[in-house]
Parts: C-alpha cells; sequence; structure tokens
C-alpha cells in the first residue's frame, strides 16, 4: 500500500476545492473531465462522478480539482471525498491510463539558469514543478532518495545540490568557472526532466534519510505565541523572497529569555557570508518592527 496523504484548500472559485497530495498524480500533463464518459480513462475521476455534486473534476500534477454543483456545501462533503480520494491512492488504485506511447514520449520542457547573491550557486528554474518538498544534498552518499542529485554529484565540480519547488541551486567547488558548466548542467538537468526521470524518491527510503535531507517541518501546534507570529513572518514575508534567490530559511528557535531567534539558511544562502549577513539584519530588522519589544537578535546558521 502507498502512504498518500491530502491536504483541501481553497480557491479563487468557491464551487472548485483543491485537494493535494504529498506525491505527484501525473507527471506528464493535466486531465479535465466534465462527465464520467469523457474520464474513461481515468478511475478515479470516474468514480468521483458518481457522487451527483461533482460538476469538473481536473488532475494535474500533485492535485485533484472538483468543481461542484451548488445542491450541497463544500463543508458538509469535503471531507467524505478527502477519505474517498484517500482509500483509492492507497490502495493502489490508477489515477489514469495513459497510452504506452504517450506515457514514454518525451515531453518539453524549458530550463534556463539564473545567479544568486552567493557566486558559487546557480540556479536552474523549469517551467514545472519538479518537488513536492525541499530538499538538500552535501555529498553523494546524502542522496539516496535523489537519483538526479546523485548524477549531479558524478559531475567533479558539483559540490552541494538544493532544490525545492520548480527550481535546483547548485554549489560548485572553486575549481571550475559558472560561464564554462552552466550549459553543460542546464543540458543535463533539462534532458533529465524531459526523459521522466525520477528527482525526489517520496517514501521508498528509510525516513531517517528521508528526515535528514528534508526541510525540518514545523509543528506550530507546540510552539509559544511569539514563536508562531515568527513562523508567520518568515512564511509570509522572507521565504518568497529568499526562494527566489535559490535559497530557503526554516525556523529553528525563539528563547523567551533572551528574546533571540534562530533560523537556519539553505541552498544558496548557506555559506554565502554576504548574503547570511544581509539576509540576518534583514530578518532582525523586520522582527523588530512587527514584533516590537519581543525580539533582540537573530542567529542564522549554515543547513
Amino acid at each position: 500500500m502507498s502512504n498518500y496523504t491530502v491536504e483541501i484548500k481553497s480557491t479563487n472559485k468557491p464551487s472548485i476545492l483543491k485537494f493535494e497530495f504529498n506525491e505527484f498524480l501525473t507527471k506528464q500533463k493535466g486531465y479535465e473531465y466534465h462527465n464520467i464518459e469523457e474520464a474513461i480513462k481515468s478511475p478515479i475521476a470516474s468514480q468521483l462522478f458518481y457522487l451527483p455534486f461533482v460538476k469538473t473534476v481536473y488532475i494535474s500534477q500533485n492535485f485533484i480539482a472538483i468543481e461542484k454543483f451548488n445542491i450541497v456545501e463544500w463543508e458538509d462533503v469535503q471531507g467524505e471525498v478527502a477519505e474517498q480520494l484517500l482509500k483509492h491512492l492507497n490502495e493502489g488504485g490508477e489515477i489514469v491510463k495513459e497510452e504506452e506511447a504517450e506515457s514514454t514520449k518525451k515531453v518539453p520542457v524549458t530550463v534556463y539558469a539564473e545567479s544568486t547573491p552567493n557566486p558559487s550557486v546557480m540556479k536552474f528554474v523549469a517551467n514545472k514543478k519538479l518537488v513536492l518538498e525541499s530538499a538538500e544534498f552535501k555529498t553523494i552518499d546524502d542522496a539516496d532518495r535523489s537519483p538526479l542529485a546523485q548524477k549531479l554529484f558524478h559531475f567533479p565540480f558539483v559540490k552541494e545540490v538544493f532544490m525545492d519547488e520548480n527550481y535546483i541551486s547548485i554549489n560548485k567547488y572553486d575549481m571550475a568557472e559558472w560561464d564554462m558548466i552552466t550549459n553543460e548542467l542546464r543540458g543535463f538537468i533539462k534532458d533529465y526532466i524531459e526523459e521522466g526521470g525520477t528527482i525526489l524518491k517520496t517514501g521508498s527510503v528509510s525516513k531517517e534519510k528521508a528526515e535528514e535531507s528534508s526541510t525540518p517541518k514545523i509543528d506550530t501546534s507546540d510552539l509559544d505565541d511569539v514563536s508562531k507570529e515568527i513562523v508567520q513572518i518568515l512564511e509570509e514575508y522572507v521565504k518568497p523572497a529568499v526562494a527566489s534567490d535559490g535559497g530557503n530559511i526554516v525556523f529553528k528557535s525563539y528563547n523567551k529569555e533572551s528574546k533571540d531567534v534562530e533560523v537556519i539558511l539553505q541552498g544558496a544562502c548557506s555559506g554565502c557570508p554576504s548574503s547570511t549577513i544581509t539576509l540576518k539584519n534583514g530578518i532582525e530588522t523586520m522582527l523588530k518592527e512587527m514584533l516590537q519589544g519581543k525580539i533582540n537578535n537573530v542567529v542564522a546558521f549554515n543547513g
């Protein structure tokens, strides 16, 4: 049995609800079905159309979105629908019956290189989602759960690999200059994605290995009120900016007595003196302004 989990998310259209999963459902493309006849090649969509309120089913990468008729309210049925989807997936139910020729066909992907504040790190951005969680690999031994990272470590100049959403950040050794190796790496990553290579395994490695490479998960239910506010500020204001530079920031701790905040820097931010100082000072200023009297100092650690 698989181990799918689901998160229910609203959309800007009240009649459409999104059921987001922790694993990819399809790598090829998105699918849209308006009735059970159209959904003949999708067992999971066909099953959904037996629910009288289902109007349209959308399947894409890691989510299923459902548009409903107005005969019910989502709050009355969303739990039931989520359970039905999880049961189908966790029992190995098929999602979409893709033709063999279609499933093996190369899917065109765009990958471009983008510089970061860290001169040792280059960000390679794709026009599609690559992973559902961030992961950082310091050596090839750490990369058991990422066949792509393992292959990247075969390049002698690759020092570390960080991946999140639709990009991969590569930290290089000083032996090579970016203008000599960027095109080679970009071409390799592009070909690997187009050929359907596995980027990050979800569930085929030990829990310990997965936790080592994944970004630490924060259980806000156990945090004090100030820590919760800090996490919210980091998520809303800091993370998007950091991600655009090929990195990530994670809340580590807050000390009520000293009023010190500890954060972990990953990807392009990790190990870069200038970005670490700028980021630390920027976060510190923001937190002091938004949480007046509650913050004294921000300490940044490399991931």
